[in-house]
């Protein structure tokens, strides 16, 4: 009862909240999709995090650590590549146009044509995939660790899964739906705290049940390695390429986490809070991955049946009321995301399309209009997705469809790529074969692939990238790169100092935990 209390607070604390920030009938289209550029570091570092961390880090990652040790947090200190190249490179070219999305930058690089073709990707990834799997994997999760709470919602457990899918999924609708870009940092900062210290707290009982730090080395020496032999057929340490170039998409080309630095207050906010977020990426890596190590410790040679029972294992020996803290942040790292995506959707397609194409004419309350409709259709096709991926996994539960997932992201996400790479280091980028070099990621691909099946798809990823990438440079051979000068800049020398120490940081752990 405790427990249930404590995650009725919590929603009920997320919706007053919310709702403290609503807009009047009369805003404008900054106000509500980039809380009039008003963000401070603060709230940019901690939303922007809170957006990146997702239930099934919890449940999937957690449990990979469980398998593959230290590698696993590969894919979470590495964020810290992007998130520099994002700081000093791409957002700095956002601000000074002062664009509202991504879009309006490449049109200006590359032409409207590829620019809608960006949009049109964007829009049907994030409103299927995206959203679709956050709702998912945050239900299942919560469901999973969580069974025994959720048996009054129903006895047969696809519907309990279900009806929390869409439940939260309209929830978080409501808010972002009233409030906005406001209300989603607002939101995302409580969101934030209440995942970390669920978090924190998992790490604490795990390293108690060890026996301490130390023990980490003593009973699971062979999984404290972050780089795993090139051949190994799920982290090669030669995935870090792959991974440096998708983390260009997913930090600096991607709507959803790129908005809060667009409603900066100016560079130098934007820049420290996405430097603050990186250095907080550490933070996760160790709240999602030692607990996976160290259960591997704990068990010694009881291995658990399924991996991704990590997490649930951890949970089911804490005490009345942090099991509560515990599925608050479960909830909070499905939200966080959801909401994220609602509102990156609502800008997207009433900036791009609505305003761009279908009603040029068109006031800022319709164009807020438009976004606020947006949110309401891809409720439907991400609870729609939702469901399709719950019917997939209990079809066949060994499925591991989370890399599919993956993969079918990727086809587009490499694309995205070379497009921003293409606008933001190329002087006179040709249209044309920018049009042309995103296209052929997909088929070359699908030819990596069929020659190559057993690579690694973070390699594949970079292969592909790469490729279409010096397509792209062919028509650029005169004109060449921009100036070193001009790709990088900072507000300040002490900001480019913080820069180049995050930098050190992330080579040293390569160095100390090689």
């Amino acid at each position: 009862m405790i427990d249930l209390l404590i995650v009725l607070t919590y929603f009920t604390g997320i919706m007053l909240i919310a709702l403290s920030g609503r807009h009047q009938e009369e805003v404008s289209v900054e106000s509500y999709f980039l809380s009039s550029r008003r963000l401070r570091w603060p709230s940019i570092a901690l939303s922007t995090i809170a957006t990146n961390v997702q239930g099934y880090q919890f449940l999937g990652m957690m449990g990979s650590a469980y398998v593959y040790g230290l590698a696993q947090a590969s894919l979470e200190i590495n964020a810290m590549q992007g998130i520099l190249m994002a700081a000093f490179i791409f957002v700095p070219l956002y601000l000074k146009d002062k664009v509202i999305t991504i879009t309006q930058f490449i049109n200006k690089r590359l032409g409207k044509r590829v620019g809608l073709v960006y949009s049109l990707a964007n829009l049907s990834l994030f409103s299927t995939i995206t959203l679709g799997a956050a709702l998912f994997w945050g239900a299942y999760a919560a469901e999973l660790v969580f069974e025994d709470y959720l048996l009054f919602i129903h006895s047969n457990r696809i519907i309990r899964i279900s009806v929390l899918l869409v439940g939260l999924g309209v929830f978080s609708a409501i808010y972002t739906y009233l409030g906005g870009l406001r209300a989603v940092v607002k939101t995302d900062i409580i969101q934030f705290f209440i995942l970390l210290t669920g978090g924190i707290v998992i790490v604490w009982i795990s390293i108690q049940k060890l026996g301490g730090w130390d023990q980490l080395y003593v009973k699971t020496p062979e999984l404290m390695r972050l780089h795993l032999p090139a051949d190994h057929p799920k982290l090669p340490w030669i995935h870090v390429f792959g991974l440096f170039l998708l983390n260009i998409n997913y930090w600096c080309a991607n709507q959803t986490i790129v908005q809060r630095s667009l409603a900066a207050r100016n560079l130098r906010e934007a820049q420290v809070g996405l430097m603050v977020g990186g250095a907080t990426k550490y933070l996760m890596a160790i709240v999602i991955i030692i607990p996976g190590i160290a259960l591997a410790g704990i068990l010694g040679d009881n291995t658990l049946a399924e991996p991704d029972m990590a997490f649930p294992y951890l949970v089911s020996s804490l005490p009345i009321g942090l099991k509560g803290l515990i599925l608050c942040a479960l909830f909070a790292s499905l939200m966080s995301t959801v909401d994220s995506t609602f509102n990156s959707l609502a800008t997207l397609w009433s900036i791009d399309i609505y305003k761009g194409y279908l009603r040029k004419n068109a006031t800022e309350q319709e164009v807020v209009r438009a976004g606020k409709q947006t949110i309401l259709v891809t409720l439907f096709t991400g609870i729609l997705m939702g469901l399709v991926l719950l019917y997939v996994k209990f079809e066949n539960p060994d499925a591991a469809f989370t890399h599919t997932l993956n993969e079918l992201r990727y086809y587009i996400n490499c694309g995205i790529v070379v497009l921003i790479c293409g606008a933001g280091f190329l002087l006179f980028p040709d249209h044309k074969l920018a049009l042309i070099a995103f296209l052929s990621t997909i088929p070359l691909h699908l030819g990596i692939l069929w020659y190559f099946p057993d690579m690694n798809y973070f390699v594949r990823a970079m292969w592909v990238i790469l490729i279409a990438f010096m397509l792209l440079c062919m028509g650029s051979l005169r004109t060449g790169f921009r100036p070193l000068g001009e790709v990088f800049q900072s507000h300040s020398r002490q900001v480019s100092l913080i820069g180049l120490g995050l930098l050190a940081s992330l080579g040293v752990l390569h160095i100390v935990f090689h």
